[in-house]
């Protein structure tokens, strides 16, 4: 490591003092971040890991050496030589005093509510004893809030659960890049609902459940299926979503033998940075679960028998289509048996299948689903770049200042992929280019959106990498080292002028 390396690496590097203990910190840190590192806990209920905090809450606040008033921790930068107190009789009370306030909202009967056991709201009241006779005493009746709509029909609201956190808006705005839901009304009748000023639900709102899943008190609630039961009820399973290619992980609530929800492997979870979605799952992973127990389901082999289908066992089943192979291969030849594999099967699960059609019949007439859409595409990726898969990371896309889009549907295919997308564009301000002939979801965050003819892709393409190479966009020394048949190129997309493409 160079000397420069070392110093600049000592330059971001402060020295704070958080209840009486000496913590390097890194410049840019808040007194939360260093102090949660330093294994200090300080009570907060608006702030996640994955959201930008707000201090909506106020649990937070700290003493600062130095400033008149306490501070909230979740947005205060650390400073060289600060000295902060976490905890005093004066910010215990403050805390106190908060948490009785969101309680003249919020009901304080937790038993028959499902989030009892899992609720920071709960931990906080028991943790300061906060009695429901002390919230009586300010002479304030409890706020009257009528159940209202939300942004989707999947999705109930309770106002007077809501503590007004802002967990949900952020989510929807910085998880999501949407922001279909914001603060509404004034006072003690504020409440959270779609930005429309009228709507009942909002016409941007793409029901992925990420308000849902940072909603602290249980104030958003699913609208579909039967009540889920306490956390001590419920057994959890870490899987992968079956849906789409994303491969996004989720956690299935599991009640005796049925599916009865789905969560996020999100904060709280110390798995949920190295999981492709980073906790974000989208509408058909979060609520598309009820199919699993739905009673349509087949759940035993069928077999045609006049003119009917009937069930039988899985040894009856299996004899049956063994005997019938065995005939077709005995009078045809094992080639007159050919085998189509499914992309929702897994890798292993594919395998075992092409070895048994190999192995087992005897034939190489194997083929998959996923073909007719795929190997032109990985025959085209692994001739220029070595593999027929992606050269990047999924997580990258949120870096890069400009998005490419062609061919695909992303919001509507990949709905996780598409987050990420309108996040970069919104929160990263990178730039993206929809080309597509279909008005696409993606169309309204894009900078440019072209709609070439259907067919059309090879002239456009050709014409992007003519005007690269005339204007001299392109990367000479990486060309020269890395790549071959430039010239062959340079020639090909010679004709391809924006007049030429254009007409």
């Amino acid at each position: 490591m160079s000397e420069r390396v070392i110093q600049k690496e000592k330059q971001s590097l402060v020295t704070v003092t958080i209840d009486g203990r000496q913590v390097i910190a890194r410049a840019g840190q808040t007194v939360l971040e260093v102090a949660r590192e330093a294994g200090i806990r300080v009570p907060t209920l608006c702030c996640l890991e994955r959201l930008e905090p707000i201090g909506a809450c106020r649990l937070c606040v700290v003493e600062v050496d130095g400033l008149p008033a306490p501070v909230t921790a979740c947005t205060t930068p650390v400073q060289e030589g600060m000295v902060v107190r976490t905890r005093s009789p004066f910010l215990e009370e403050m805390r106190r005093e908060t948490l009785k306030l969101l309680f003249l909202r919020h009901p304080m009967n937790c038993g028959p509510c499902e989030a009892s056991g899992r609720c920071p709201l709960e931990d906080l009241a028991y943790e300061y004893d906060i009695s429901s006779q002390e919230v009586q005493d300010y002479g304030v009746g409890p706020v009257e809030l009528p159940e209202q709509p939300w942004a989707t029909p999947l999705i109930r609201y309770h106002p007077r659960r809501c503590i007004l956190c802002g967990r949900c808006v952020k989510a929807c705005e910085e998880v999501s890049g949407i922001g279909a839901i914001a603060f509404k009304g004034r006072g003690a009748g504020t409440r959270v609902g779609p930005v429309e000023p009228t709507a009942e639900f909002s016409s941007q709102c793409v029901s992925c459940g990420e308000c849902l899943s940072v909603c602290p008190t249980n104030a958003l609630v699913e609208s579909m299926g039967q009540p889920k039961g306490k956390p001590w009820e419920l057994k959890e399973v870490r899987t992968v979503c079956p849906y789409c290619g994303v491969g996004c992980e989720m956690v299935l609530q599991v009640r005796g033998d049925r599916v009865v929800g789905v969560a996020s492997v999100a904060d709280g979870r110390p798995e949920a940075d190295t999981s492709v979605n980073r906790g974000a799952l989208c509408v058909k992973g979060r609520f598309g679960y009820e199919f699993i127990s739905h009673p349509d389901r087949l759940r035993r082999p069928l077999v045609r028998r006049e003119g009917g289908f009937e069930e039988v066992s899985w040894e009856e089943a299996l004899d049956l289509v063994a005997r019938r192979l065995k005939e077709v291969i005995a009078r045809h030849g094992a080639d007159a048996v050919a085998g189509l594999a499914s992309a929702k099967a897994t890798n292993e699960e594919n395998y075992l299948f092409q070895k048994l059609m190999r192995g087992v019949v005897g034939t190489n007439n194997v083929d998959h689903c996923a073909r007719l859409c795929h190997s032109v595409t990985v025959a085209g990726l692994a001739a220029a770049f070595g593999s027929g898969a992606m050269t990047n990371s999924i997580s990258e896309i949120e870096d890069t200042n400009l998005i490419l889009i062609t061919g695909t549907n992303t919001a509507e295919n990949h709905p996780v992929i598409g987050s990420l997308i309108r996040r970069a564009v919104r929160r990263r301000r990178a730039k993206l280019i929809v080309v597509d002939p279909m008005r696409t979801d993606l169309v309204e965050c894009a900078h440019l959106w072209l709609r070439p003819r259907p067919g059309t892709d090879v002239a456009w393409i050709n014409g992007l990498l003519h005007v690269i190479i005339a204007e001299g966009l392109w990367n000479w020394k990486y060309v020269e080292e890395r790549t071959e048949g430039f010239e062959e190129l340079r020639a090909a997309v010679a004709p391809f002028t924006p007049e030429y493409v254009s007409r």
